[in-house]
């Protein structure tokens, strides 16, 4: 198997509400496993949170995310996700659709360099950005 490079989302209890929104994002499959159904739970409150979730897609997209548990703390910083590419049509779809309920940083639009590039934080509080290539 080739190496993969694929972001993983750190959630401190919606990372299961956040999948499936990713999912009508992009797509893909996405599974999803519990610290209970692992065995994994130190606190009975929090066997329904996610230990383990992959949202694999056809183009080759693979997002992963889990929730944290108390015991760990508060979860780590996220980073940004970034998107780019020159599908325009596919890259506008993705942006328009991490729009609904975000904070935008700012809107996808023609940038000094000359892409199309825009900056978003997504209702979960995840940061992307969105970088469209100019056809030359």
């Amino acid at each position: 198997m080739a190496s993969r490079l694929n972001p993983y989302l750190s959630f401190k209890d919606n990372a299961r509400a956040a999948m499936d929104f990713y999912k009508t994002v992009f797509g893909g499959e996405l599974t999803i496993s519990t610290f209970g159904e692992g065995n994994m739970a130190k606190d009975p409150s929090e066997k329904d949170k996610v230990m383990h979730s992959q949202l694999v897609v056809a183009n080759g997209y693979w997002l992963m995310a889990s929730d944290t548990p108390a015991s760990m703390g508060t979860p780590r910083p996220n980073g940004t996700v970034s998107l780019s590419g020159d599908d325009e049509a596919g890259l506008k779809g993705y942006w328009d659709k991490l729009s609904a309920g975000a904070t935008i940083a700012m809107p996808l639009e023609k940038a000094p360099w000359g892409d199309s590039f825009g900056m978003l934080t997504d209702k979960f509080g995840v940061p992307w950005m969105v970088n469209i290539a100019a056809k030359h």
